[in-house]
C-alpha cells in the first residue's frame, strides 16, 4: 500500500490545487457569467505554447478514456529536441537516459516491455531485440501531436498493459490552409571537441502542408535531419561486486565487498538522423475519404570510446609478482573505496560501435460512410532494420611486462580516480598485442522486424443509452530475427606493433578520473591494417544468440459508445470487449557438442496459441463548472519481451547423474494479464487550464520470472543425445528425459498503484498583473508489493528480491512558462526517484542495475516577429541537461558504484520561419 504520510500528503496537495484554482475562477467572473467566460475562453486565438498547452487539454477533456496528450504548438514545431523529451514531460511517464538522451518510456511505474506504440494508430516494429520503442528514432518536428491512453477501450487495438503512445503526424485536410515551416538550429556540447569528433551539430526541418482541388486533396511533407554530436565522460567499475574471501585479493580483508577492475574513458562520435513523413488525403465528397501515410527514418551512429583500463582481480596475465593492494580502506557498509594496487598491467583500449537503423513505415485508411453507418479499411505495414559493428583494439605498454602501480579511489558521488604511475600517453609505446584481454574481440549483430497489419471495423448508429456501436477486426503479422555472427580479432602476421601516425587521432584528457591523456585513434583502420577479423555464427556459445519469433494476433472487437444522461446528469464513456487470439512461436538451434561434427547444431521450433477476451468499461461524469470525474475497468494483457519468446537453448547432460540440463528462452510464455481499476476527478476552465487527480489500481494476475525447473521435458533432446553418444554409453544407460531448464516462466503477480496530480494554469487566473505566466505541473507517486524473486541477469542487483524493473517511486515534472507579444520563454524539470533500469551489457544481453534518480532541467527562450519583413520568423535560443546531470548506477547499495556518466550541456540557436 501506498505510506500513510504520502497519502495525505497528496490529498493535501490535490485539494490545495483544487480549491485555488476553483477560488481564482470564481473571481475572474461572477456565477451567472461563468458560461461567457467560458465561451470566451474557447474563442480566444492562441499562439506558441499557449496554442500547444490548450491543444492537449481539449484532447484530455473530450477523450472518452483517461490520457494525457501533446499537442504541436504551430506545424513541424514541438518545444523538444527529442519526441521522447516530450513524452516523458507527461504525468505519469519517466525517460530513461542512454548514451545522453531520453530514449526509452516507463509508463506509470513499469518498464516500456509493458506499454505498446502506434504511429497513427498503428502498431509500431522496434530496432531494439524487444518491443519497446526506441523514441528518440522520431523526430518531433514530423510528430504533430501524442496520445498517451492510461485506460484502454475495446477498439483501441495495439493496447499496452501501462498505456499505449499514440504518434500523430498532420492531416492536411484538417488544418487551415496551406503552409510552409522551415527551420534550423545550431548546437554545441558543453565538453568540447576530442579525438576526431567536434562538439558542434546542427538540427535542419521543413514542413509542407498544401491543400487543392477545393479542399478535396491535401498533402503534408515533412523533413528533418540532425546530426548531434557524442561526447561523454565515464568511469565504470566491473560488475558483479563481490564479497571476498580469505586471501582472495592480498591486502583486502576478507568480508570485503570488492569489484575487479575499472575503465575510465572518454568516448567521442557522431549521431546523423534522417527522417521523412508524407500524408496524402483524398476526400471527394463526405461518403469517402483516404488517406495515405509514408514514413521513414535513418539514424547512423559511429562513436569509439577511448579508455583507460586496469584488472583489479586475481589475473594479470600471469606476470609476476601478483597482485597486492596497499593503503586499503573499507567504509562501514564493509565496501572498498580505496588503496593503491601493485603490480597491475593497465590496457589502453579503442572500442568502436557503428550502428545502423532504419525504419519504413506505410499506412492506408479508407473511410466509407453508407448512410448513417461508417465503414473503416485499413492496411499497415512496418520494418526495421538494425546493423552493427562493434570492434575492439587493445594495447598495452611494450616490452612486456610493465607492471604498474595504480592509486584507487572508488566514489559513489563522482567520478572514482584511477591514478597511474606510469606513463600512458605516447602511442609509440603502446603495442597492439596479446594482452591480458587478448588483441580484441568484434561482434556484427544484426536485427529485422516486420510488422503488417490489416483491420475492418464500423461505426453502426443505435439507440437509448448509446450513440453508436463500433466492431472490428484486426489482423497482425510480425515477424523478429537477429543474428549475431562474433568472433576474435587476432594479430597479423607483422606480430605486435604500435599503431601508425597516420591513424592517431590525438591525445584525449582523462583528467577527471586521475589519468591525464591517453592517445585514440582509427579502430576500424587498426584491425584492417593490422589484425584480422572473421565472425562466425555456428559456435557453441554463439548457436542461441541467433533467434526467429513469429507472431500472428487476431482482434476482434465490439464497443458501445455512451451519450446519454443518468438522472439528469451527463454520461459519455464506451463498454466493450475485445477477443484476441494469438498464435506464437519461435525456430531457432541447440548446440550439442555430443554429436558427430557437421550436425552439432540442432534445430528446435516451439510455440503456443491461446484466447484472452478483455472487457473494458470507460465512464465520464460531467457536473456543473466544467468539472468530470472518470471510472475506468478493464482486463489487460501485456506480451512476453520478444526475447523471452526465443525457442534457443543451451543444452547439455550431466554424465554424473544422467540428467539434462539447458537455459534460454520460452516460446510458450503466456502474456502478462492484470485487471485494472481507474478513477480521475478533472476540472476544467474551457481550454484555458485543468487540475486533475487520478488514483489506479492494477492486480497483475501473472508476472513472468526468469526461474529453474527441474521437470522440463527435454525427450527430443535427449533421444538426439542417446543417439550420438550410444557407442561410447555403458549398456543399460538411461538419462532421464525431465531436467533442469533456466528460462522465463509465468509466476505468480502482485500489486501495482499510483496516484497523479496534475495542474495546467495560466497564473492570469489568480492576478491580471501574471498575464502571460504560467505553469505545468504534475506529481506522480507508484508503489507496488510485486517482489521478482529469481531476477533475470541480476549479477549487479543481488539475488534477494527486487522490485519492478522501471519503477520509480516519484516522478515530477514542471514548467514554468511566459509567452507575450511574440515572446515566450520556458524552463522545465523533470525528475524521477531511484529505479532498477535495464541495461544492455559488453555481451549485448539484458541485464538489471540500479539507476540513481535523475533531476533534468531545459530551458528556451525565443522571439517571434508578427510584423514587418521579418513576420512569421523566430529565434529561439536553448539550453539541455542545464545542470550537466550525471548518470549513475550502482550494485545493491549507492557505495558500490558500476557508472558515473556525464554527457554534458547542449546549447542549441535557432530559426524557425513560417510562411
Amino acid at each position: 500500500m501506498l505510506n500513510l504520510q504520502r497519502n495525505l500528503l497528496s490529498a493535501a496537495l490535490a485539494s490545495a490545487i483544487l480549491l485555488t484554482a476553483q477560488g481564482a475562477h470564481a473571481q475572474a467572473a461572477t456565477a451567472t457569467a461563468a458560461q461567457d467566460e467560458t465561451t470566451q475562453l474557447d474563442t480566444v486565438v492562441v499562439t506558441g505554447i499557449r496554442r500547444g498547452i490548450e491543444g492537449a487539454i481539449s484532447t484530455k477533456r473530450d477523450s472518452s478514456s483517461i490520457v494525457e496528450a501533446i499537442s504541436a504548438e504551430d506545424i513541424g514545431k514541438l518545444p523538444d529536441v527529442s519526441i521522447a523529451e516530450s513524452i516523458a514531460r507527461l504525468p505519469g511517464l519517466a525517460a530513461q537516459r542512454v548514451a545522453g538522451r531520453a530514449q526509452v518510456i516507463s509508463v506509470r511505474g513499469l518498464s516500456p516491455d509493458f506499454s505498446t506504440t502506434l504511429l497513427n494508430g498503428r502498431e509500431m516494429v522496434s530496432t531494439g531485440d524487444n518491443r519497446s520503442v526506441e523514441f528518440d528514432q522520431y523526430p518531433s518536428e514530423l510528430v504533430n501531436g501524442v496520445t498517451v491512453y492510461k485506460t484502454p477501450d475495446a477498439g483501441l487495438v495495439g493496447q499496452g498493459l501501462s498505456g499505449t503512445v499514440d504518434m500523430r503526424t498532420i492531416r492536411p485536410l484538417a488544418h487551415d490552409g496551406s503552409a510552409v515551416m522551415v527551420g534550423g538550429r545550431y548546437q554545441r556540447n558543453s565538453l568540447g571537441s576530442a579525438a576526431n569528433a567536434d562538439a558542434d551539430g546542427h538540427r535542419l526541418n521543413a514542413t509542407w502542408i498544401g491543400k487543392f482541388a477545393d479542399d478535396t486533396f491535401g498533402i503534408a511533407l515533412g523533413y528533418s535531419h540532425s546530426n548531434t554530436p557524442i561526447q561523454e565522460n565515464q568511469v565504470g567499475l566491473y560488475e558483479p561486486w563481490q564479497q571476498l574471501g580469505d586471501g582472495w585479493r592480498p591486502g583486502v580483508p576478507a568480508g570485503t565487498w570488492y569489484s575487479d577492475g575499472a575503465k575510465a574513458l572518454r568516448r567521442t562520435g557522431y549521431t546523423d538522423r534522417d527522417g521523412v513523413m508524407a500524408t496524402l488525403q483524398f476526400r471527394p465528397s463526405n461518403a469517402w475519404t483516404s488517406t495515405l501515410d509514408l514514413f521513414y527514418t535513418r539514424a547512423e551512429q559511429e562513436d569509439t570510446a577511448n579508455q583507460f583500463e586496469v584488472h583489479l582481480g586475481g589475473y594479470n596475465g600471469g606476470f609476476d609478482p601478483g597482485l597486492e593492494l596497499t593503503g586499503v580502506t573499507v567504509n562501514g557498509n564493509g565496501s572498498f573505496t580505496g588503496g593503491v594496487a601493485h603490480n597491475v598491467y593497465p590496457l589502453v583500449r579503442g572500442m568502436y560501435n557503428k550502428r545502423d537503423d532504419r525504419i519504413k513505415a506505410f499506412g492506408w485508411t479508407n473511410e466509407f460512410n453508407a448512410g448513417s453507418v461508417e465503414v473503416v479499411a485499413d492496411i499497415g505495414w512496418s520494418k526495421s532494420t538494425r546493423e552493427e559493428l562493434n570492434l575492439e583494439n587493445n594495447t598495452q605498454l611494450y616490452p612486456m611486462p610493465q607492471l604498474d602501480s595504480v592509486a584507487i579511489d572508488f566514489r559513489s558521488n563522482g567520478f572514482s580516480r584511477l591514478v597511474p604511475g606510469l606513463d600512458y600517453s605516447n602511442p609509440a609505446a603502446l603495442f597492439l598485442n596479446n594482452t591480458i584481454y587478448g588483441s580484441g574481440y568484434g561482434k556484427v549483430p544484426s536485427v529485422d522486424d516486420e510488422l503488417k497489419t490489416f483491420r475492418l471495423s464500423a461505426s453502426i448508429p443505435a439507440g437509448g443509452w448509446f450513440a453508436d456501436v463500433d466492431v472490428g477486426l484486426n489482423y497482425a503479422d510480425r515477424e523478429k530475427d537477429k543474428v549475431q555472427p562474433e568472433g576474435n580479432i587476432n594479430l597479423g602476421a607483422q606480430g605486435p606493433v604500435a599503431i601508425g601516425q597516420d591513424l592517431q587521432y590525438g591525445l584525449v584528457k582523462l583528467g577527471f578520473a586521475g589519468i591525464g591523456y591517453i592517445p585514440s585513434w582509427n579502430v576500424p583502420a587498426a584491425v584492417a591494417r593490422y589484425m584480422s577479423f572473421e565472425p562466425v555464427d555456428d559456435l557453441d556459445y554463439l548457436i542461441s544468440k541467433a533467434w526467429t519469433v513469429n507472431e500472428k494476433i487476431t482482434t476482434g472487437y465490439a464497443r458501445a459508445n455512451l451519450d446519454t444522461e443518468w438522472g439528469g446528469l451527463p454520461v459519455t464513456g464506451n463498454i466493450g470487449f475485445q477477443v484476441q487470439h494469438v498464435d506464437q512461436s519461435s525456430s531457432s538451434n541447440y548446440w550439442d557438442g555430443s554429436q558427430p561434427a557437421g550436425s552439432q547444431v540442432i534445430p528446435i521450433e516451439k510455440g503456443k496459441t491461446y484466447t484472452d477476451v478483455l472487457p473494458s468499461l470507460n465512464l465520464a461524469f460531467s457536473f456543473d463548472h466544467e468539472q468530470m470525474l472518470r471510472v475506468a475497468l478493464a482486463r489487460q494483457v501485456a506480451r512476453p519481451r520478444v526475447d523471452q519468446l526465443r525457442s534457443s537453448m543451451e543444452f547439455g547432460v550431466d554424465t554424473a547423474n544422467l540428467k539434462p540440463g539447458a537455459s534460454g528462452g520460452n516460446p510458450e510464455l503466456d502474456p502478462w494479464r492484470a485487471n485494472a481499476f481507474d478513477i480521475s476527478y478533472e476540472k476544467y476552465f474551457g481550454t484555458k487550464a485543468y487540475v486533475a487527480a487520478a488514483y489506479f489500481y492494477k492486480d497483475l494476475r501473472s508476472y513472468i520470472y526468469t526461474q529453474t525447473r527441474d521437470d522440463y521435458d527435454f525427450t527430443p533432446q535427449v533421444a538426439a543425445w542417446m543417439e550420438a553418444n550410444a557407442g561410447t554409453l555403458p549398456p543399460g544407460t538411461v538419462v532421464q528425459n525431465t531436467g533442469n531448464f533456466t528460462a522465463p516462466f509465468n509466476g505468480r503477480g502482485g500489486s501495482l498503484q499510483g496516484l497523479e496530480l496534475t495542474a495546467s494554469l495560466p497564473l492570469d487566473l489568480f492576478s491580471d498583473t501574471l498575464a502571460g505566466f504560467g505553469i505545468v505541473a504534475s506529481a506522480s507517486f507508484f508503489d507496488s508489493d510485486i517482489e521478482i524473486l529469481d531476477p533475470d541477469s541480476a549479477s549487479s542487483v543481488g539475488s534477494d528480491p527486487i522490485t519492478l524493473p522501471g519503477l520509480s517511486d516519484r516522478v515530477y515534472n514542471w514548467t514554468l512558462y511566459y509567452e507575450r507579444n511574440g515572446f515566450e520563454a520556458r524552463v522545465n524539470q523533470r525528475r524521477r526517484s531511484d529505479f532498477i533500469g535495464e541495461i544492455g551489457n559488453f555481451n549485448g544481453n539484458r541485464t538489471l542495475r540500479y539507476v540513481v534518480g535523475e533531476n533534468i532541467t531545459d530551458a528556451q527562450v525565443s522571439y517571434t516577429f508578427s510584423s514587418g519583413s521579418l513576420a512569421g520568423m523566430t529565434l529561439l535560443l536553448q539550453g539541455s541537461n542545464l545542470t550537466n546531470e550525471a548518470y549513475r548506477t550502482y550494485a545493491g547499495s549507492k557505495d558500490r558504484p558500476l557508472e558515473y556518466i556525464e554527457w554534458g550541456r547542449t546549447i542549441l540557436f535557432g530559426v524557425n520561419y513560417r510562411f
